[in-house]
C-alpha cells in the first residue's frame, strides 16, 4: 500500500469516527473537543481534524452548532 493509499484509508477512518460519534450522540449532537482528544491520542493533529470536519460539513453528512457536530447521513 502506498502512502496516498494509507493516507486515504486514515482520511476515511477519521470521517467514520466522527459520523458515528456524532450519530451516537443523537439529537444533542456529539462534542468537538472530545471526538478530537480522542483522535489525538492517536496522533490526529488539529488541523487535519478541522479539515475533516469541514469537508463532512459541506458535503452535507455533519452539520456543526455551538462546538457540537450533529449527524445528518451516513458515508456512502
Amino acid at each position: 500500500m502506498t502512502d496516498a493509499e494509507k493516507e486515504t484509508v486514515a482520511i476515511h477512518l477519521a470521517a467514520q469516527m466522527i459520523l458515528g460519534a456524532a450519530k451516537a450522540a443523537g439529537p444533542m449532537g456529539a462534542p468537538s473537543g472530545p471526538i478530537y482528544a480522542a483522535m489525538m491520542t492517536e496522533g490526529m493533529r488539529l488541523e487535519p481534524y478541522l479539515a475533516i470536519v469541514d469537508m463532512l460539513t459541506r458535503h452535507g453528512y455533519i452539520t456543526v452548532k455551538y462546538d457540537c457536530i450533529h449527524f445528518v447521513k451516513d458515508l456512502v
